[in-house]
């Protein structure tokens, strides 16, 4: 069985979803287009989605292209999704890249452009739209060269584009401007047409599937998804000359995508890139406890139907799994490996009506279970809940769900850059039981050390294996990494490293003629409580840093607007490691704290003109200097304050 697993790409507004919507059309799989405009798209299932006409969550459907079964995933445009749009990609074939013909290159287009370039998910180009007026597919394709610095290849010519009757045609492979157009990618084309000899169609078909698979040449496809014209030709173009699923023999191996859920229960979404999963297997995801597949629901042209097994190739939708995206099963392809960059805000999150905070807890920590995009703390002692966000179209998105899926109304307040604490030198404390107040029976001593950036936090026994209870230091690690959740300024603290340097407890015992006495033997959670107050006395000593994050930006602008652009990057902070020149325009490169990038996006289009395209991601995190550094108000009770500790966590 052949396999395509491809995904549909834009900036938002360019057409992806009507696009796809037209080929499961044309592939018989609806009886007719849904319509963004009128909610009834087959992949837009979440009620914002139709409401905004907009896509916000990856969604997968099959269709069949002959002997040809296509995965088609459905992905998000806005530029606050883009960590949802990379993780689909990283579990591609191939992607169809659609551009308006209208609007041209977008800056979402660029940024996506570029997350297919550093994965290395082949890719053809959609010139939608031709039936509109103001249409104008060689200057869009001139725009791809420029923008994309990439070699377009046209495969079809549009006649009375900028008007409904609009019509589309293919061009023959071995025609003139298609052999001149692959002889940028391939010597032996090249070699051939130089010396004026015949290029027969066989070889520029392989040609163009060698440079598509190497990246070297992006074929280019023009139509309108909303009349059909140029899709036949597109299918063909999808079906002949795009790399299909390797679908290889060997250990199992999948990637974890998308986590949802349905009527049945939690489901997660798995690429396999080898082997066979079958219902019953035990699968290890990543280091976890084995966890055993109850049912498999297998993406196909008649739906997700479900099946005893999928193999290479096949995306599956997987019961009985406590998966989180990103997981992997066996070793997937490295290419195919994907981190996601840290979130860069964070706000608090209120129900409007007071008597749903509880209901609001568990809507958002089922939301938390689904995407690692959600990164939420919950306080209880404070009743908060405050949630990282990369976006603030992500807090609608949230409220959305929330409201629709719990019946919670929410709002949020007190955005903030998201901050960390790293420690700065090193530090020791220890406490014992019945000394200093001590409610707890338990004794503990800890020493915090700092760690290279991105170690993370690392806790060490020690001495301990061997002489104190496996329970209890498992106990101690939950107290010490839960402590470490807010630090001296508030922010998380990391990249350090805890290891413990003494112990006590007072053993298992019971009075005469009695069952085990909790009054008089150490349990887990004293240990657990007493950590969270050895840790906050231990950094009093280390000291932290507070550091915020800084974005790695490139911007893509005219030459004659560099001036005024690096003048707006110098107040906003940015310091600029690279200039260069690709296809007529400026290429900028720099980093810049995450705090200032809303300001500059604001005001590039006015100062040039919207020519200028930024992209920006998360590249590491700084000290805060020149300034007193940012304080996030603590949640709960403050194991800095022993007395008011002791007296809120009781034993």
């Amino acid at each position: 069985m052949a396999l395509l697993n491809l995904g549909i790409v834009a900036h938002v507004d360019a057409g992806k979803t009507s696009l796809t919507e037209r080929l499961l059309f044309e592939a018989g799989a609806v009886s007719r287009p849904g319509s963004v405009d009128d909610g009834t798209t087959r992949t837009d299932s979440m009620e914002l989605e139709r409401r905004r006409g907009i896509t916000i969550r990856a969604a997968v459907t099959s269709i069949s292209l002959g002997d040809l079964t296509v995965n088609l995933l459905d992905t998000p445009g806005h530029p606050d999704f883009i960590a949802e749009v990379e993780r689909s990609l990283a579990v591609l074939d191939a992607a169809v890249l659609v551009v308006s013909a209208v609007e041209g290159v977008q800056p979402q287009t660029v940024a996506i452009w570029r997350a297919l370039r550093r994965i290395g998910v082949p890719t053809l180009f959609f010139v939608n739209k031709v039936d509109r007026r103001g249409a104008d597919v060689d200057r869009v394709t001139a725009q791809i060269r420029r923008r994309l610095a990439t070699a377009p290849v046209s495969l079809t010519t549009v006649e009375d584009q900028g008007n409904p009757t609009a019509t589309v045609r293919a061009k023959r492979l071995d025609a003139e401007p298609v052999v001149s157009g692959v002889a940028e990618g391939d010597d032996r084309i090249a070699e051939k047409w130089l010396a004026g000899e015949p290029v027969r169609a066989r070889d520029v078909r392989r040609a163009v599937r060698r440079a598509v698979r190497t990246g070297r040449l992006s074929p280019v496809v023009c139509g309108s998804a909303i009349t059909g014209a140029g899709v036949p030709q597109l299918r063909h173009v999808l079906a002949d000359l795009l790399p299909r699923s390797d679908g290889r023999d060997g250990p199992l191996a999948g990637t974890v995508f998308a986590v949802d859920r349905d009527d049945h229960g939690r489901r997660a979404w798995v690429r396999l890139w080898s082997g066979r999963l079958n219902v019953r297997d035990r699968i290890d995801l990543g280091g976890t406890r084995p966890q055993t597949v109850t049912q498999i629901a297998v993406s196909e042209p008649d739906g997700v139907l479900v099946r005893p097994s999928a193999a290479a190739g096949q995306i599956a939708a997987v019961r009985g799994l406590s998966a989180r995206i990103g997981q992997h099963v066996g070793q997937p392809p490295r290419r195919r490996l994907y981190r996601f960059p840290p979130p860069t805000r964070q706000a608090l999150v209120e129900p409007v009506d007071p008597a749903r905070r509880l209901a609001l807890f568990a809507g958002l920590t089922e939301l938390a279970d689904e995407d690692p995009l959600v990164d939420l703390r919950l306080d209880e002692h404070q009743e908060e809940a405050v949630i990282r966000l990369h976006g603030e179209v992500q807090k609608e998105v949230i409220a959305a769900l929330l409201h629709d899926r719990y019946g919670v109304a929410v709002r949020f307040s007190g955005t903030l850059t998201a901050c960390i604490e790293r420690v700065a030198g090193a530090g020791s404390a220890q406490e014992r039981i019945r000394e200093r107040g001590n409610p707890y029976l338990a004794g503990i001593g800890l020493r915090i050390e700092a760690a290279p950036a991105g170690n993370g936090v690392e806790f060490r026994p020690g001495i301990e294996p061997g002489r104190l209870p496996p329970a209890f230091i498992a106990a101690t690690e939950e107290g010490v990494r839960a402590a470490l959740r807010q630090g001296p300024y508030g922010w998380p603290v990391t990249d350090c490293v805890v290891s413990m340097t003494s112990s006590q407890y007072c053993p298992r015992q019971s009075r005469p003629h009695q069952k085990f006495d909790k009054s008089i033997s150490s349990v887990a959670g004293d240990f657990r409580h007493l950590a969270p107050v050895v840790v906050a006395e231990a950094l009093r000593t280390a000291r932290t840093r507070v550091c915020h994050p800084v974005e790695r930006f490139d911007v893509n602008l005219p030459h004659q607007v560099a001036d005024v652009v690096t003048a707006l990057l110098g107040r906003a902070g940015a310091v600029i490691s690279d200039t260069a020149t690709a296809g007529g325009y400026l290429e900028v490169s720099g980093v810049l704290p995450s705090s200032r990038v809303p300001q500059v996006v604001a005001a590039l289009p006015d100062l040039t003109g919207g020519e200028a395209v930024l992209t920006a991601r998360f590249d590491h995190y700084a000290p805060v200097t020149g300034e007193d550094p940012p304080v996030m108000r603590r949640r709960g009770p403050d194991p800095a304050d022993r007395t008011g500790w002791f007296r809120a966590v009781p034993r």
